[in-house]
């Protein structure tokens, strides 16, 4: 057993000790911190998991050593920030989320939906050394880069109920990646577990039912193409500037003691806070999409710190401009997608009219949106396309390519590469078909 609530109240956790080659559990109960190798439990005996197992002595899920005093709130969260900032190139902003991240994941039981925290880049951006790095201090990390096949993740979410720690880019088959995809879209939210088929006996197959619900840290190279998992993410491109001088190239045993300790502190920190913090829904902001605020109340509600929430916010609603500007790009991808169809297709209409745009994208789309798909909303997307300032250019093969920065090139400062195609010559303008990100 790796951790369990007992019916006193008492917070049950193992701890591992290489040095001395044991594990033991912590029990923290009205204050007070004890350490013993076996708990009596209604007659039933709890035994720690054995130092000598596969998982433990390879690092694939990590455990504290201790419980350690950790002062402040405030000091901790500084000490996690500047763990983070020795051994990772990332943004300010996003180093300040994965501090809050990390102590939400151990607290994560508290909460009924959480988010996940997302790298985003090519190959050699660092996104394994922040998986890494952040990975280490979150709660019973659970590393799945070494995994052959998808199906032992289930297993061990099931089992120690700790955070998965997963590289999309070691799951090449599109059937492993439709199983990560599942195992996120529901872990996100307690109370659906995934159902899978298996063998007991070697003839009839039962289903069973796994629990993914955790805290999760990706990385993925590209887009999810499920756009309500994507919302679920908060993420950081990565690769985006020069690694920094100071960023050390290679993993030293330094980090992993430093990680250790801090594990320990956080331990006490989940010892102390756990049952204290629950959702507070008065800090939902109104203004702010639905989903986001599913995914930022949860870190708003663990932060005591009157300054560090208000800078939640402000990241919160900084988040909110970036999902709306994005969407609007994307609204309008989707728009002339339909155009594209409908002037090009089987079913080619020259001049199609508004509302067969509207009814077409309704069906294509409806499920993405939180909004009403009006026709008047279709039409507003339409009139965007003569004001960006796109050459008209005579084409015979119908499809030009451009170097475009639209908006999510200027906040990311990179380029998009716009596929414009050239519609029949009654729509008298130029239509943007596609849009893909590139690094500019």
């Amino acid at each position: 057993m790796a951790s369990t609530i007992l019916a006193d109240g008492s917070l049950v956790e193992m701890v591992y000790l290489p040095e001395e080659n044991r594990t033991c559990f912590a029990v923290f109960r009205d204050g007070e911190l004890t350490y013993k190798d076996t708990l009596l439990v209604q007659g039933q005996q709890l035994v720690p998991y054995s130092p000598h197992n596969n998982l433990l002595a390879n690092d694939v899920v990590l455990f504290p050593s201790h419980a350690e005093d950790y002062g402040t709130e405030e000091t901790l969260v500084r000490e996690i920030q500047a763990f983070i900032h020795r051994y990772v190139d990332v943004s300010p902003l996003f180093e300040q989320i994965a501090a809050y991240y990390v102590l939400l994941s151990w607290m994560y039981d508290s909460f009924n939906e959480l988010p996940y925290l997302r790298v985003r880049g090519d190959m050699g951006s660092g996104k394994t050394r922040f998986l890494l790095t952040v990975g280490s201090l979150c709660y019973k990390p659970i590393f799945a880069s070494g995994a052959s096949t998808v199906s032992p993740l289930f297993r061990l979410l099931h089992i120690f109920r700790g955070t998965l720690i997963i590289d999309e880019g070691d799951f090449r088959f599109s059937d492993e990646k439709a199983e990560v995809v599942k195992i996120l879209n529901n872990g996100n939210a307690r109370g659906f577990p995934v159902l899978r088929s298996e063998s007991s006996t070697g003839k009839e197959f039962s289903p069973r039912a796994y629990h993914v619900y955790g805290p999760k840290l990706v990385a993925t190279r590209g887009f999810f193409q499920d756009k309500a998992l994507e919302s679920r993410c908060l993420t950081e491109e990565m690769g985006q500037r020069r690694l920094r001088e100071d960023i050390p190239l290679n993993s030293t045993d330094q980090h992993a003691q430093e990680a250790r300790q801090l594990r320990g502190k956080l331990l006490m920190f989940r010892f102390r806070n756990f049952g204290h913090k629950p959702i507070n829904p008065a800090l939902a902001d109104r203004t702010l999409e639905p989903r986001l605020n599913q995914v930022f109340v949860p870190l708003l509600s663990i932060i005591e710190d009157p300054h560090a929430r208000d800078g939640l916010k402000r990241i919160a609603r900084e988040y909110h401009k970036q999902l709306i500007a994005d969407r609007g790009l994307d609204a309008e991808a989707q728009v002339l997608e339909i155009l594209q169809a409908l002037t090009t297709g089987i079913f080619t209409q020259q001049e199609p009219a508004l509302k067969t745009i509207t009814s077409h994208f309704i069906e294509a789309h409806e499920k993405e949106y939180d909004r009403k798909i009006t026709v008047r909303w279709i039409g507003s997307l339409l009139r965007r396309f003569p004001e960006k300032n796109l050459p008209f250019q005579k084409v015979d093969a119908g499809l030009i390519t451009m170097s475009y920065l639209g908006n999510c090139g200027s906040r990311f400062n990179r380029a998009s590469t716009a596929s414009i195609a050239t519609f029949p010559s009654a729509i008298p303008f130029v239509y943007t078909w596609r849009l893909s990100s590139t690094t500019g």
